[in-house]
């Protein structure tokens, strides 16, 4: 929704649509109009218009990337650490702390989770790969049963 005062934004001319496809900047072509727009009513300087479109472009591959990894990793459920009750959790806190960091990973080293069920190993782990996919990583959630 454009803000008060901005005119409504014309569509993109067509050769400009095309090469915007052509050159695969989809988030600028979404976005192209509304800041055309703006930056008409606004008065902006030609470098400031190009700032805003790149601002979005790169913007909108980061949510599209995170979205990717998120698919691939395959997560059961979604849970992360904002649900994740950190004092009920029989895992000391300085070591959920360390976990959390995921230097663990950058360090190449394996976590190995045991315990009787029903103690929150796979909510951790899933939290934790949630986060490793937000920090930008590549994750694949398997069970045991799918080795």
């Amino acid at each position: 929704m454009p803000a008060v005062g901005v005119p409504a934004a014309a569509a993109l001319p067509t050769d400009v649509e095309a090469l915007l496809r052509r050159l695969r900047l989809p988030h600028i072509r979404r976005h192209a109009p509304d800041v055309i727009a703006t930056a008409k009513a606004q008065r902006w300087e030609p470098v400031e218009v190009l700032r805003a479109l790149l601002v979005e472009e790169a913007a909108g591959r980061e949510r599209s990337a995170l979205a990717t990894r998120r698919a691939a990793a395959a997560f059961p459920t979604g849970k992360t650490f904002a649900a994740w009750q950190a004092g009920s959790s029989s895992i000391p806190a300085p070591t959920q702390s360390a976990l959390r960091t995921l230097e663990w990973v950058s360090r190449r080293e394996n976590l190995v989770v045991c315990g009787p069920s029903g103690t929150g190993k796979t909510f951790l782990l899933e939290a934790l790969g949630q986060q490793a996919v937000e920090a930008g990583l590549k994750v694949a959630w398997f069970t045991l049963e799918d080795l």
